[in-house]
């Protein structure tokens, strides 16, 4: 069952490989044709025991996430990632098993994968010699989480601290060709949202979190390292974070967003609250930067609502209780080749104005204002908008929404114009 799944682990070792391992991948690329095959591609020789069709499968998917990867940290991968990935102990010849690392082995037996990594030194500038050899199991795309630590270990000699290491080798196993949104299994989204949050400094700041804890620890630190890579409030700090980590350099979560500390706040848990699969952090980023005015009089608010983004400014500063004017111009498709809906939505409400109100880092809860000339709000803050739609499906959503809201003055009372 998946609340059974063994933890994966990353090992930074100063050992020498033993020849036994260059003697199985020689072994396997011989005439040999019984028990587990090696496959090659450009950045990466796999033994493994999976149906040639598998196999090869697995080595286009590692490929695209390497190229990713190596595009993000922009560091080209240097050696091969050398890894034995294994579907069925029983495939395995014992003569073959007993050449590989015992401590592999075990992981691998655990229903984990293990890492090996090999630092000589440092030859100059970005250059390090180091080597790394993986063992996953070929199940819960651990093969896919362990070729991050090797490219890093590779590349960097080292995979940074543990919420970073293990936050960026969960989010590469979560990776898609082509697709932006959250990837992670259903039973990862159901844990997180079934608990409280857990506080950031606990997940970034724990002198006690070790590889290899839970897979339930592991979960946080994709949450984190996922949505500060995605956001776009974000993401231009984490990348240059994540490469001074990676380089042993002194630097800290905190000193690079301790001024952000409330906003990402925030946005982590609001994540985990919108959370569902195809979820967008690009697309739902909060915008800190828009200005608000209070409508009265002849003062207005204008905005545009975006159909394919989560909540967004309307620039209106509004009163609990206060009737406000609406004018929304614009039409907007919930998909490819679906039908232009109006701020009124369908017939099941999706593409419907959707309103919500921040104050003090809180929401009200969301209530709807579609096409109706007038609304009244729960509470005093500022307004923000959006179409509804389920947020897993919001990147496939065309069209605009042009909003103008004014305030209604209350008719005087008989008392007052007296």
């Amino acid at each position: 069952m998946l609340q059974n799944l063994k933890l994966l682990a990353f090992v930074t070792a100063i050992l020498l490989f033993p020849a036994s391992v260059e003697t199985v991948i020689a072994q396997n690329n011989s005439a040999r044709t019984d028990g587990p095959q090696l496959y090659k591609s450009q950045n990466f020789q796999v033994v493994t025991d999976l149906p040639k069709a598998e196999a090869e499968t697995l080595l286009d998917d590692l490929e695209k996430m390497l190229k990713l990867v190596s595009q993000y940290w922009g560091r080209r991968n240097r050696k091969p990632i050398r890894m034995f990935v294994i579907e069925d102990f029983a495939n395995w010849p014992a003569d073959q098993l007993s050449k590989l690392d015992p401590s592999g082995v075990q992981s691998v037996r655990e229903g984990g994968g293990l890492t090996i990594t090999q630092v000589r030194g440092i030859v100059g500038g970005p250059k390090i010699d180091s080597e790394a050899i993986v063992y996953a199991t070929s199940e819960h795309q651990t093969p896919q989480h362990e070729a991050i630590h090797a490219y890093c270990g590779i590349n960097f000699g080292s995979t940074g601290p543990v919420w970073y290491s293990e936050g960026m080798a969960e989010v590469g196993k979560y990776f898609r060709h082509g697709e932006r949104g959250v990837n992670a299994g259903e039973y990862v989204i159901q844990y997180l949202q079934s608990q409280d949050p857990k506080p950031l400094g606990d997940i970034v700041n724990n002198p006690l979190e070790r590889t290899g804890d839970s897979w339930q620890n592991y979960a946080w630190r994709w949450v984190i390292c996922h949505m500060l890579g995605a956001n776009k409030n974000y993401s231009a700090r984490f990348k240059p974070l994540g490469l001074a980590l990676l380089a042993d350099k002194r630097v800290s979560f905190d000193r690079v967003y301790g001024a952000q500390a409330m906003e990402i706040e925030f946005e982590y848990n609001l994540f985990l609250q919108d959370m569902e699969p195809g979820y967008r952090c690009d697309l739902c980023s909060w915008d800190w930067k828009a200005k608000f005015k209070v409508v009265s009089g002849k003062n207005t608010a204008f905005s545009k609502i975006e159909a394919d983004h989560g909540w967004q400014p309307s620039r209106a500063v509004v009163a609990k209780g206060e009737t406000y004017s609406l004018l929304v111009n614009g039409e907007l498709t919930l998909g490819k080749d679906a039908d232009k809906v109006s701020a009124a939505g369908d017939e099941s409400g999706q593409g419907k104005l959707l309103g919500i109100i921040f104050d003090d880092y809180e929401l009200s809860e969301p209530f709807e204002i579609g096409a109706s000339e007038t609304f009244t709000v729960p509470q005093d803050g500022e307004l923000f908008l959006r179409c509804q739609d389920a947020w897993g499906e919001l990147a496939d959503n065309k069209g605009t929404f042009s909003v103008r809201i004014g305030h209604i003055k209350p008719a005087a009372s008989a008392t007052e114009m007296k």
